[in-house]
Parts: structure tokens; C-alpha cells; sequence
């Protein structure tokens, strides 16, 4: 393999700057290649949560094939088995040797501010950035801020705005841990693709009342981002013979309580409590009563029994009276998961219905054995949903049930939106999310009050990678000028349609899922491009057959 040679000199001023370089930042740089991007990573590698924010057993729940970039194949998309995090690494890696993507990437470089140079009126104009259409017109729009040579850590929104800009060179300020030097480097850019993501850097940490937080519990508290760190024997060593305590009931708190009890069996070993506030429905694998899982959302067919943003009044009462049979299809896979797996034995089926999880996006594939670690009493489950708090030697329940512990795991979530607002300057930072507390994407992409700056890995589906994907070839339609968007009065009435469409599907709508409408969601993009949206060979190919990267190649 030739050498990967990256980005060694960023000029001053450029066309179009990448902040990410895990899939969507990836993806972008493949995309914007005519425009020679600055990626700016600030790990020393690629892959985003997938190299950094993974425990040793996580593995991607999503098949190989319906994973992959529609130009690029898995080399092995045949394995049944579901890849690891360093396979998805690995892919990745290859991903960017293929499009030779290394030479746009500048590592180690943190972006810690970014200033807005387009004058007062900001992003409050009738077209976005004044045009809505090509907005490369030639003058820097945004002004970069980078940290090189260390981590830099920035823990308030305000921290980089506490110091007057004196450009590059070296700038120091005081946080909660004390004093900090950053080494700085200013750099202006026509456009930002943003493709920082949801997940990592930023923990979502539970609140607690005076007296009742982590101060008082004797023992240690972790979380799930801090345990990623830690190598297989730090981990495992961490665990062994405690009794531990995971918070949360999602697809990284199981991961968290399998790898625990792993850890705990033999000798010695003690119970990992899972404590559950919220419910989600939970699945063995993509086959329900014998029957694939696409067959009921991933279908032209299948999808048109439910909701999508913007869809007029016949469509409205078509979805009023299919709901019937909406109803039957969740009936049905629940019917299934209540038979497979032992949900009502240890209370865990929850009181809504099933579309509502993969409305959202919540559904989590379960790891091989997880039901045996819990029947062989390796694993336990306390339902918490009144609440919870610290006590001296553990954790206690509204109801005044105890849980002893010696560690508790927070598997809570992360803050991805903290991470934007850190960042980005008024007026823009109190935009980041609506009154519905989303982020206002028309696209999946464009906010329509912030100019030349747009989002990529923020809006999720079955599979992110295809989100991102063909977004972020959207995007380069735009800069090419192939596109003219709607007025921003138009585009926030989109995504605010958006919202009541999901709303009127799911209670967890905030979550900004598409996957019961991600064909409706390609169909549009692939229109504003002038592509096909029909891209199956025959009718009967374009109803039932399931959708994937693949029927988006570019030569179709």
C-alpha cells in the first residue's frame, strides 16, 4: 500500500472547510473534491465514533450491504455477520485510500472557533446566504479557528469568546481545570461542512438535586464515554467482582451491561443492574416469524402506510385510513419479540407501540447471549422510571429502593448539539435548535438562518451512512449551482412539517429520524438534482424490493 500522505499546509484562505473526518466528514470530502477541501480531524486518525467512542465488543447493527458507500463495497458484504468497529474502521480506511481522501485531511487539528465574516445582516435574509443558490461567490464567509499540537478541551460556549482575537499564534484562557495554552491558527473559508456528529466528546450527565448527586456515593462513577478509553484489560479489570450498576436502557448500555457480565462470570463475579427509566423495544436479529425485517419499512410499498412531511391532504387520509393496518404490522412484530426473547419474565416489553422505536431510531439489535448472561443472574434489570439518585453505598429508586454498587456506569448519551454551540458565534449559537428542541434542517442539511454553513450527520435512518452519503452529494449540486433552494420562509416551513409528520408518528419525534420515510426523504434530493427517484429496473422491483446505497449510484 502506498503511503498515505495527508494535508501538511492549510492555506490561509480557502474554498470549503470539513470539520469531521469520520463518515460524513468522509463522505463530504469525496463529494466537494473539486473544491480541494480542508478536512479538519482533530484525532490523529479517521473513523469518528466508530475509532474513538466504541467498546471492544460494539459491532455495527445494520448488515453490511445496507452499510456501505454506493461506490464503494465491502470487500466481504456477503458475511452475514454483523461488522465490528475496527472492520467499519478498516472499510473506512479503504473508503478514503480508493478516492485518495488523505490529501484533504489535516489531523490533530481541533476547531475550537469559528467568526462569522459576512457582515451585519447575518443569515436573516429572504434566501439563504442571500442567494439560495451557488453560495461560493467568491469571499470569505467564516473565519476558523484551530488548535494544533494537544487536545484542547473547551468547556463553555463562552470560554473563546472570553479573549479578544489577536489571529494566530499561541492564546491562553482559564477553564475549571485552570489555565490552559492553546497553539492557534486562524484560516477563512467560503463554506463549512460541519461533520462534527451527535455522539462522543460531549456527555450527557444526569442532574441531581443538593446531597443527592455523585458526591455522596462512595464508590466510582464513569461515563460510557470515559470506559471507551480504557484497553480490554483496563476494562475488564475495572468490572471484575464489582458490583456495577449501567444507567440507561439503549443500544450502548446493553453493549455496556454484555461486557460486564462477560467480565463478572466464574469465580467471584457479581450481578450487573441495569437500571431502566425509559422502555425501547429491543430485537434478536432482522428476521421476524421467519420473514425479512425490510419487508415492513424498507419498501416503496411498505412505506406508504406511513406519515411524511409535506404530503397533502389525499396523502393525510390515505395514512388515516391505513393506520388499521399500520397498527397490525407493529402488532406483529411485537407478537414476535415477545414470543422470542423473555421481555415480560423480567418486565422489559414496553407500553408503546413498536413503530414508535424505529420511528425514532431507538430500536437496538441485542448481542448474542444477552438474555443467557441475564437468566443465568449475570445481568438484572430495575425499572426506575420515577427517577433515581446517589446514595452512600449505591444508587435508590423514587420509591426508596436501594441498588447497592461499587461503580456505576452513566450509558446516558451524549450532547451533540453542545458541541455546535461551543463553537459558533452569536447570533447563530442560539439558533442551533428550535422550539421543538431540534435542529431545523431542511435537507437533513441546511439550517435556513445560518449561512454557508452546512450540517451533515444529524438527521438518522437505518443507515447513517446513506444519509450522509447522498446529502452530502446534494450539497455539491448546490455548490455547483445545480439547485436553487426555496425562500428561508419556505425552508423553515419544511422542516417544521417535518417535525409535526414524525410527531404525529412517534413520541420520541425529537430524535430526528427518517427511517419510515427514507425513500420519500432520497426521492426529494435525487428531484432537486434532476436524477431519477424511480431507480429500481421494473414496477414490481420499485414496490416490494428493499432500497439501499446502491440504487443510488451516480451513473444511474
Amino acid at each position: 500500500m502506498a503511503q498515505r500522505a495527508t494535508r501538511e499546509v492549510v492555506p490561509a484562505s480557502s474554498r470549503v472547510a470539513i470539520i469531521g473526518g469520520g463518515i460524513s466528514g468522509l463522505a463530504a470530502a469525496k463529494q466537494m473534491a473539486a473544491y480541494d477541501p480542508v478536512v479538519f480531524e482533530a484525532t490523529p486518525s479517521v473513523g469518528g465514533v466508530w475509532k474513538h467512542c466504541v467498546y471492544r465488543t460494539t459491532r455495527l447493527q445494520t448488515p453490511r450491504p445496507d452499510y456501505e458507500f454506493s461506490d464503494y463495497s465491502w470487500p466481504n458484504r456477503d458475511d452475514p455477520t454483523f461488522p465490528t468497529h475496527a472492520e467499519i474502521v478498516d472499510y473506512l480506511e479503504g473508503y478514503a485510500d480508493e478516492f485518495d481522501l488523505w490529501r484533504y485531511i489535516s489531523f490533530g487539528s481541533k476547531v475550537v472557533d469559528i467568526k462569522y465574516l459576512g457582515g451585519p445582516q447575518a443569515g436573516f435574509t429572504e434566501l439563504w446566504s442571500g442567494t439560495g443558490k451557488a453560495p461560493l461567490q467568491g469571499r470569505p464567509m467564516w473565519e476558523v479557528g484551530v488548535a494544533t499540537g494537544g487536545v484542547v478541551q473547551v468547556r463553555s460556549s463562552l470560554l473563546m469568546n472570553q479573549l479578544p482575537h489577536v489571529g494566530s499564534g499561541v492564546r491562553t484562557y482559564s477553564d475549571d481545570q485552570g489555565p490552559r495554552v492553546v497553539n492557534m491558527q486562524y484560516y477563512k473559508f467560503e463554506f463549512i461542512v460541519m461533520c462534527a456528529g451527535k455522539y462522543g466528546d460531549v456527555p450527557r450527565m444526569p442532574v441531581f438535586p443538593a446531597g443527592k448527586g455523585p458526591e455522596v456515593f462512595k464508590g466510582q462513577v464513569m461515563h460510557s464515554l470515559d470506559y471507551c478509553k480504557l484497553s480490554e484489560e483496563e476494562s475488564v479489570e475495572l468490572m471484575r467482582g464489582k458490583k456495577v450498576v449501567v444507567v440507561g436502557y439503549k443500544k450502548s448500555a446493553i453493549d455496556l451491561a454484555n461486557e460486564c457480565a462477560q467480565a463478572n462470570q466464574g469465580e467471584g463475579g457479581q450481578a450487573c443492574t441495569m437500571l431502566v427509566r425509559t422502555l425501547h423495544w429491543v430485537v434478536p436479529s432482522y428476521s421476524i416469524w421467519g420473514l425479512p425485517f425490510f419487508i415492513f419499512f424498507s419498501t416503496r410499498f411498505s412505506q406508504l402506510i406511513y406519515e411524511r412531511p409535506n404530503q397533502g391532504f389525499f396523502r393525510f387520509l390515505l395514512c388515516l385510513l391505513l393506520s388499521p393496518l399500520r397498527a397490525a404490522v407493529s402488532k406483529f412484530i411485537e407478537s414476535y419479540l415477545s414470543w422470542k426473547l423473555p421481555l415480560g419474565k423480567y418486565g422489559l416489553t414496553p407500553d408503546h407501540p413498536f413503530v414508535e422505536d424505529y420511528a425514532s431510531c431507538q430500536m437496538a439489535i441485542l448481542p448474542d447471549g444477552f438474555f443467557d448472561m441475564a437468566d443465568r443472574g449475570l445481568v438484572r434489570f430495575q425499572r426506575a422510571s420515577g427517577g433515581w439518585s446517589f446514595c452512600e453505598d449505591g444508587v435508590v429508586l423514587a420509591d426508596g429502593t436501594k441498588v447497592e454498587a461499587d461503580l456505576v456506569f452513566l450509558a446516558t448519551g451524549f450532547e451533540g448539539k453542545d458541541k455546535l454551540r461551543a463553537v459558533l458565534p452569536d447570533p447563530f449559537r442560539s439558533l442551533v435548535v428550535n422550539k421543538s428542541s431540534m435542529m431545523p434542517l431542511y435537507r437533513g442539511t441546511i439550517h435556513p438562518l445560518i449561512p454557508n454553513m452546512v450540517f451533515v450527520g444529524y438527521v438518522e435512518s437505518v443507515s447513517n451512512l446513506h444519509t450522509s452519503e447522498l446529502r452530502c452529494r446534494w450539497l455539491s449540486g448546490l455548490l455547483e449551482g445545480r439547485i436553487e433552494l426555496p425562500s428561508v420562509k419556505d425552508m423553515t416551513a419544511h422542516v417544521e412539517d417535518e417535525v409535526e409528520a414524525m410527531r404525529r408518528t412517534t413520541r420520541f419525534y425529537r430524535r430526528h429520524c427518517i427511517s419510515t420515510y427514507s425513500i420519500h426523504d432520497s426521492d426529494g434530493m435525487c428531484a432537486d438534482l434532476g436524477a431519477a427517484t424511480r431507480r429500481k429496473a421494473n414496477w414490481i422491483a420499485e414496490l416490494f424490493a428493499p432500497y439501499n446505497n446502491k440504487d443510488y449510484q451516480e451513473d444511474q
